[in-house]
């Protein structure tokens, strides 16, 4: 019989196939937000090569440009990586392995398109400002990311906010002595 606690201190009960499961829809949903991001970027930067004005780009730019199409490429690569990966090893049981190889390219993946959005929004304001102006969005962007990804959740995390904000609003304890519901897991196999 398999035990119904995967991990007895987060207060959840679930075993750790389940657990797996709820990962694995995690990762999901994570990589459906970061695609929808690489797909309005790269079709952006797709779009500049068919205007009149892309001529105008001076040999920076034009490097630039190329080096973020490939980024795009790239995004669209790892984030499509997941789902062939649970393709390919689908029916072994080895969901536990999938799940932690697909949290790092799913990392990966927001590593490229924090990369991505940096250097687009760099690439406009050099060619409608400057290149002063696109340097400094660089180090702008980049400052942006660090304090939203390592800033922010400590800060969060220390003042206790991070456990405030898991909690819906009015929400009551049920069977489980979870606050809330969970959501439906339906359509996953822990075949995998």
């Amino acid at each position: 019989m398999e035990h119904r606690d995967a991990a007895s201190n987060d207060g959840r009960s679930e075993t750790a196939n389940e657990r797996a499961d709820r990962n694995w829809i995690e990762i999901l949903q994570e990589l459906r937000v970061a695609q929808t991001g690489t797909q309005i970027m790269g079709g952006f930067l797709l779009a500049i090569a068919f205007q009149p004005r892309f001529t105008e780009l001076d040999d920076y730019q034009l490097a630039l440009y190329l080096v973020l199409v490939g980024l795009a490429g790239l995004a669209a690569a790892l984030g499509m990586a997941p789902v062939s990966l649970h393709r390919a090893q689908f029916g072994r049981r080895r969901k536990p392995e999938i799940v932690r190889l697909g949290n790092r390219l799913l990392v990966s993946n927001l590593v490229v398109v924090a990369a991505l959005a940096v250097g687009v929004t760099s690439l406009v304001f050099d060619y409608a400002v400057g290149r002063t102006a696109g340097v400094v969005v660089i180090g702008v962007g980049a400052a942006v990311v660090v304090t939203l990804w390592m800033v922010v959740p400590r800060v969060a995390i220390r003042s206790g906010s991070a456990s405030d904000g898991d909690r819906p609003p009015g929400g009551e304890s049920d069977a489980t002595g979870t606050r809330g519901s969970r959501p439906t897991q339906s359509g996953v196999s822990s075949e995998t």
